[in-house]
Parts: structure tokens; sequence; C-alpha cells
């Protein structure tokens, strides 16, 4: 999440992106929210980031209808992408969603997540291994700060196969991500990540068959030097 150095061009950022090295960096971390967050809100004056990305998401599907008040609705089953230990599942995923099912590849960030109500299907592999099982269908995917991981054609691969398990006419695809600041994508050494452009990122839906319904940034994060954060952005996308 945070506001780092080492620009490079997209293709070399893209070379650079390890499957393998970025699963290596978080199989060495602690199975908590502090960790799945980059240590950030143990930083003075960042504690509140979790609590203000979880509002700003929350407020985001309610402007797609989807939430517990004023008339908006519910949904029957989602999918959360890259779901470590649970922090979005069970503190807004869950709270909208009959069922939430999971995609992570570490399996100690899922290991308490099957005991909790609501929970189904825990998929232990990449993004870029999962395929969804036959007859899934999902009102909502959900998909933060994960697909860094995955280079440009993995990641319109793993899209069109969430398009294909989305409910039709009303399913939707949500991806939250950092952006580049930096005119151009860049390769995040601490975890082998890759950090695109919001024009890269339309680039892709573009090429996976989805298009952008709405999108907002997310509000409230430190933007002030020298520890400030990437700007973080909301995709809602439908076929």
């Amino acid at each position: 999440m945070s506001d780092r150095q080492g620009v490079v061009d997209a293709a070399s950022a893209n070379a650079q992106a390890s499957v393998n090295q970025g699963k290596n960096y978080w199989n060495s971390v602690a199975a908590d929210d502090n960790a799945m967050l980059g240590d950030v809100p143990s930083v003075s004056g960042f504690r509140h980031v979790p609590k203000v990305d979880l509002q700003g998401s929350r407020t985001f599907l309610a402007r797609m209808g989807i939430g517990t008040k004023h008339g908006r609705h519910d949904v029957n089953r989602v999918l959360e992408a890259g779901a470590g230990v649970g922090r979005v599942t069970c503190g807004l995923l869950l709270n909208v969603a009959q069922t939430v099912d999971v995609i992570e590849p570490v399996a100690k960030f899922t290991a308490a997540l099957g005991g909790n109500p609501g929970v189904g299907k825990i998929f232990n592999v990449g993004l870029q291994d999962w395929a969804p099982d036959e007859g899934d269908r999902y009102d909502l995917i959900w998909v933060q700060w994960c697909v860094g991981y995955l280079d440009d054609e993995q990641l319109v691969a793993y899209l069109e196969r969430c398009k294909a398990t989305l409910t039709p006419e009303t399913g939707l695809i949500v991806v939250k991500e950092n952006l580049s600041t930096s005119g151009k994508d860049y390769h995040d050494a601490t975890d082998d990540s890759v950090i695109r452009e919001d024009e890269k990122f339309r680039s892709i839906f573009t090429q996976a068959g989805l298009r952008v319904v709405r999108t907002d940034l997310q509000r409230g994060m430190p933007e002030r030097a020298p520890r400030r954060l990437l700007p973080v952005r909301m995709y809602a996308l439908k076929p």
C-alpha cells in the first residue's frame, strides 16, 4: 500500500511479477490483519486505515444497491479473491451475503475461516490457477489488493473466468486496487508485485469483455509525504 519508488516500464513490470515469489513473501508474514495490510496500521497516524478501507467499500456497494439499509438488498453468494485472513470477508461481505466463498493461496491464512458461519468454499490456490466449480454462480465477486501478482495476460484470463461465473444480468465484479502515480506501471520489490495505472486497468477490463459501470476513489487514506499511501480505486464491472 505504500508509495514506493522503483518505476519501470510496463513490459518490465510484468516480467518481474512472480507468483511464486509473492507467495513466498506472504508465507513469511504473520496471519493477522496488520500483516495483510503491509504493517501499515502499526504506523503512527495510519491506524485508521482498516476502518476507512472497509467503510469506503461499504459505501461503494451501497451505491451499487447492495447493503442492509435504506431499501438496498443483500445477495445470495459472493466470491472474495485474495481473502487473506478474512478481514474483508468478515468485516464487509458476510454482512451483505448469505454465503462467501474465498480464494487464498496461503493455507495458514484461511485456517480459521472455515469455522465462521456463512463462509462456504475455500480455494487454497492462486488466482491464476482458480477455476469455478461446475454450476457455481456468484452475485458479487470482490477482488482487492491481489491482482498485482498476475501479469496482464493472467489477469485478463482470470477476469474472463470470473465473468463466466457471474449470475446472469445482475452479477457484479468489484476490483479494488492501488494505482501507480508515476505515469507507468511499476514493480514493488517488497512482495514482487506490479502496481498498475488506471489506464492499464481499463484496458485489461475491456480485453476481458467487461465494462466499468461505476468507479470511485477510496477516500480518507493518508496523502501527505513522507508516508502517504498510493491512491486506491474501486471499479464495478459488468459483462
